[in-house]
């Protein structure tokens, strides 16, 4: 009974919509080969700026005549898939790195985090344009440069993290053991620490789709002709007045997409964290107490 109770908090209103939003953008993302009506790069002159609801293409066509449902299905998947890389990367660089300058301390622990302070000053997006003119553009850098950004403070959650949990009984009892220190990080800290960093990297996926949409609007991400959320708003733009739902239909998509991530990390944050929780108010408590006297003296 108290572990249905425990599940029906998480399954809120807000966290099933969210979660649907989300599911459906990954749906959308792994079967887009598959589920895509035609060729999201295919041209055809002669079906150009076709409004919606036309014949054979819901949300019409570009000044290509490439059709857009097409393109936004195949730009779920790009776009999906980057944030999914930048949360990785992020997770694989950052969470090790900062678990062990958390655990050690001293030198190195200072040096690495003056490291990332300096990181830190600098804004994401900027840091991003560096990186970008330094290696070049394209999909792989900016995947590389977005992921840099997000490292230092992934880092410092874990650092952290783990600078209150070393301190914990069992890690005594893991040092007296004869436990390495990278099996007591890794196998034994790690795992208590992790579910407090979901919540982050789950609002990493929606700010990771955001800036790659910005860098591939700003032509240094994904490359035409190839599908991206960003690069259709960046096509939407330049022919807006032609086509309007060239702009509005990924911006839309990417706005949903940003806030269900948003929404579904609070819940989940709401669910990890007691104190985020809502407290069920006395006359919840009293309904309860009146219903369990009523039944207790039934049963007399």
């Amino acid at each position: 009974m108290a572990k249905r109770s425990k599940v029906g908090k998480f399954f809120t209103p807000k966290t099933v919509i969210s979660g649907i939003v989300i599911l459906i953008a990954i749906a959308a993302a792994i079967g887009a080969n598959v589920i895509v009506p035609y060729d999201p790069n295919e041209v055809d002159p002669r079906s150009c700026f076709l409004p919606t609801f036309s014949k054979g293409h819901i949300l019409g066509t570009d000044k290509l005549g490439r059709d857009l449902l097409s393109r936004l299905i195949m730009g779920a998947k790009s776009s999906m898939l980057n944030a999914f890389l930048i949360v990785a990367f992020e997770v694989v660089i950052g969470v090790p790195i900062g678990l062990i300058c958390g655990y050690y301390g001293g030198k190195i622990d200072a040096v690495i985090m003056r490291i990332w302070d300096v990181v830190c000053s600098i804004p994401s997006l900027l840091l991003s344009f560096i990186l970008i003119a330094i290696f070049g553009r394209g999909n792989f850098t900016g995947i590389m440069s977005i992921g840099i950004a997000f490292i230092p403070l992934t880092a410092k959650m874990a650092r952290s993290l783990i600078i209150t949990e070393k301190k914990a009984v069992y890690v005594e009892a893991c040092k007296s053991m004869g436990y390495s220190d990278m099996k007591i990080i890794f196998f034994h800290i790690l795992p208590n620490v992790i579910t407090t960093m979901i919540a982050q990297f789950t609002m990493d996926i929606g700010a990771a789709i955001v800036a790659m949409a910005t860098l591939s609007y700003l032509g240094l991400g994904i490359q035409p002709p190839d599908a991206d959320w960003g690069t259709l708003l960046e096509n939407g733009m330049q022919n807006f007045y032609n086509n309007y739902v060239l702009l509005a239909a990924p911006a839309i998509i990417i706005m949903l997409v940003t806030v269900a991530v948003n929404i579904f990390s609070d819940c989940i944050q709401e669910y990890i964290d007691p104190s985020q929780r809502k407290l069920p108010t006395f006359k919840q408590y009293e309904k309860r107490l009146i219903h369990i006297q009523r039944r207790q003296k039934a049963a007399i």
